[in-house]
């Protein structure tokens, strides 16, 4: 290697056109684009057409395949690669599902896609790779793009700036609330529900006829949305009104169901349409969770026997089970009801998004059809004014056929000649039996359109029929013009243009037809009361056994408590008592928290029962200190091993969750030490020195939960015990040898609450337990 030395690269020089600016407003910039261009280009859908960019770009694409409602199909592999080479550059994937979506007829209430072959369905599977499947678009589709060609809306380059592609469709019914649209955005969302297009048209044609119509108006004309799924919708109408002028709300959705008669008394319940963007796969994934937890006792089991059509079975555990008590606890309990959030935030042309009330939603409709009317007849006079020019040519050859004639055969620039020619002296002649005379025909000089079109004519159509036929076509055009100019100077009939314009999309589409039948249903959601478990549960005789080792079970009928049980190796019994199947278990644990669980939703008593751990949420190293029957209107007195405590209300301590609930506030390696019921108006507490303390039950303060007040003062250990007595009565206990032992005069251990006490009775038990 050589030894010459290598000089370091030299540094580069800093631009002239580098800003050095804080890293925060950068960042910030940079992403407030990202969020506008999420708003704009991909989330919100824009109020006029109801699409967002992919399905817009989607429909364009295959309207430009030529793949119309009566046409062909074509590969859906072809349709997606065609709008990402030439409109979306984004994944096929995307842009196949969204394409996908537009032609699933439980998505989407009029799908704009037909699909042919395995587009999904209404379980929850996936449409099949897009180069299986083919799709076309639908009738309804194509009227969204009708005047595309009349320059109805505006056009701008696609992203490599090689196509032109619609900023807007033309959009001839309002698309946005009869197929609905949802999005996330950044910082924004949107959800909008389906509707009946029907509905929608006679809201439009009210608002043309009372711009200022009141949306409790609207409403009795649109009262709801209208889902694919079908359903009955619950919600009041004053909630749906409230919605509806606001744009953010909810709407309630049951599924439709009745009860089959399945002879001698037994039946069984139907549902044959379930609520909208419910998976039916996972609504009875969801029924079956409910028949093993137990959270409806009434239903006993769950079929599937859809084939084309919905039918869910469910049968109920007794004939003796009122159906409609069955069906509102799985109301509550399943997704057989939903709620659907709407949030209608939309896109104002295109540019502002803005949570739009109903009312906004249909003007902004109306007043982009109003736009798309005055463009396509604008469109259409020009149109008129270039034939007509051509015509006036055309006619005048007609009037001065051998001129004409003489100038193509003999002169060199025929088309300069004829335009160099002094057409206003030359001879008119009758061109019917009654003298026709062009107005503006042989006057003056053709134009080069006009020239143009005189050399390119056909020697055919130098008939004297075909000459008639140009003058009624002249004669048309201009009454023609003549109405459309009266139609861009009248408010009133553009209007009524309109109207009559979405008459005939309700006529093609309406109530009148399959496709525009109402599908969801409307119905009172009837009382809203709290069903209780305990009422849908038959009521029969248990007998809970808990072990030392947390399993637990249920044991059918009042077993004689004394009796020997079996347990596990290295287990033994803990806990043993009488109850019901209604009756809601406490399970008090050490670590302060309260669990329940219900009679009947413990394991039958056959074998050794089931681990209390996967019943609740109880941590493995945590004990269970208590269980016991709750008693709803009961004191409970908890207290800790620190000797604090103090009384709670029994309806305090019950668990909604298999999570429990904190009670018992404790500190570092302080534990639950006991919950008692209270009875009487004293407290008697001991303690692991073996010191008694009396006191009255007033002196405890009631909470629902939180720490507590001191109980005993100790210095060395803690609280062992303590219960609650009738002061007259007496304090009672078993002394070793078991018989019970009454104390009546406790003078010697009353004190103040928070005391040290003093050494229990002689016989108190070894164990520092009153029980």
């Amino acid at each position: 290697m050589s030894d010459t030395p290598i000089d370091p690269p030299d540094e580069p020089e800093l631009s002239a056109n580098l800003v050095a600016e804080p890293l925060s407003r950068a960042i910030g910039e940079r992403y407030l684009t990202y969020a506008l261009s999420t708003i704009m280009h991909r989330a919100l859908p824009d109020a006029r057409d109801g699409l967002k960019p992919v399905h817009r770009r989607i429909l364009y694409a295959m309207r430009e395949l030529r793949l119309t409602a009566t046409g062909g199909f074509r590969k859906s592999a072809k349709i997606s690669g065609d709008v990402m080479g030439n409109y979306h550059p984004h994944g096929d994937t995307a842009i196949y599902d969204a394409m996908a979506r537009l032609a699933q007829d439980f998505n989407v209430r009029y799908p704009l896609v037909d699909g042919q072959g395995n587009f999904g369905n209404i379980d929850g599977d996936s449409p099949a790779a897009s180069r299986y499947t083919e799709a076309r678009l639908t009738a309804i589709a194509e009227t969204l793009m009708d005047g595309l060609t009349e320059n109805a809306v505006d056009f701008r380059p696609n992203y490599d700036g090689t196509l032109e592609e619609p900023v807007v469709m033309p959009a001839a019914f309002p698309n946005l609330l009869a197929n609905g649209s949802s999005g996330i955005a950044v910082g924004m969302a949107t959800n909008i529900p389906p509707h009946n297009l029907d509905e929608l048209i006679q809201g439009c044609q009210a608002m043309i006829a009372n711009p200022d119509i009141t949306t409790e108006a609207l409403v009795d004309l649109i009262p709801g949305p209208d889902f694919p799924t079908g359903g009955v919708m619950v919600e009041s109408r004053a909630s749906i009104l409230e919605s509806y002028r606001t744009g953010r709300g909810a709407f309630r959705t049951r599924a439709k169901w009745h009860v089959e008669d399945l002879g001698r008394g037994m039946w069984q319940i139907i549902v044959t349409e379930i609520p909208y963007q419910v998976q039916k796969s996972r609504l009875i994934e969801k029924l079956a969770e409910v028949i093993e937890t137990k959270k409806v006792p009434l239903l006993a089991d769950v079929r599937d026997e859809s084939a084309e059509d919905i039918r869910v079975v469910l049968e109920p555990r007794s004939r003796t089970v009122e159906p409609d008590m069955l069906m509102a606890a799985l109301f509550r309990n399943s997704d057989l009801e939903t709620r659907f959030n709407m949030n209608m935030n939309v896109l104002i042309d295109g540019r502002v998004p803005k949570v739009c009330s109903l009312k906004e939603v249909l003007r902004a409709f109306l007043d982009h059809r109003r736009d798309v009317l005055q463009r396509r007849s604008t469109h259409r006079i020009e149109k008129i004014d270039a034939r007509l020019e051509v015509l006036e040519g055309f006619i005048l050859t007609f009037l001065n056929l051998d001129r004409v004639i003489d100038i193509i055969r003999y002169d060199d620039d025929p088309k300069r000649a004829l335009m160099a020619e002094d057409w206003s002296k030359k001879h008119r002649r009758a061109t019917s039996e009654k003298d026709y005379v062009s107005p503006g025909a042989g006057e003056g000089d053709l134009t080069e359109v006009q020239a143009e079109a005189i050399l390119n004519m056909r020697l055919r159509s130098l008939r004297r029929l075909e000459e008639l036929e140009l003058i009624r076509e002249r004669d048309a055009l201009q009454k023609e013009r003549a109405d459309l100019a009266d139609l861009l100077e009248s408010d009133r009939r553009q209007w009524k243009k309109i109207g009559s314009e979405l008459e005939a999309i309700r006529k093609q589409f309406g109530k009148d037809t399959v496709l525009g039948t109402r599908r969801t249903a409307f119905a009172e959601a009837g009382d809203a009361e709290e069903i209780s478990i305990e009422s849908m549960i038959e009521r029969e005789p248990i007998t809970v056994i808990c072990s030392q080792m947390g399993w637990i079970r249920a044991m059918k009928g009042h077993v004689d408590l004394s009796t020997e049980q079996k347990f596990k190796d290295g287990d033994g019994a803990r806990f043993a008592f009488h109850a019901e199947t209604t009756d809601k278990i406490l399970i008090i644990a050490a670590n302060g928290r309260f669990y329940t669980l219900l009679g009947a939703n413990l394991p039958g008593g056959r074998g050794m029962g089931e681990p209390v751990r996967l019943m609740v949420d109880l941590p493995n190293d945590t004990e269970i200190v208590s269980l016991m029957i709750f008693r709803a209107g009961e004191k409970l007195l908890v207290a800790s091993t620190a000797g604090d405590g103090f009384i709670v209300p029994s309806d305090e301590v019950l668990a909604q969750t298999k999570a429990g609930k904190q009670v018992l506030t404790l500190g570092a390696g302080v534990k639950t030490a006991l919950c008692r019921r209270t009875t009487g108006d004293a407290v008697a507490v001991v303690g692991d020195n073996r010191k008694m303390l009396v006191f009255a039950l007033s002196e405890l303060p009631e909470m629902s939960k939180g720490k507590g007040v001191r109980l005993q003062k100790y210095k060395d250990g803690g609280l062992s015990d303590a219960t609650t007595f009738t002061k007259a009565a007496g304090l009672s206990w078993k002394d070793p040898a078991g018989r019970t032992r009454t104390e009546t005069d406790l003078s010697e251990w009353e004190g103040a609450r928070a005391g040290v006490g003093r050494m229990a009775p002689r016989g108190f038990p070894r164990d520092n337990k009153f029980n």
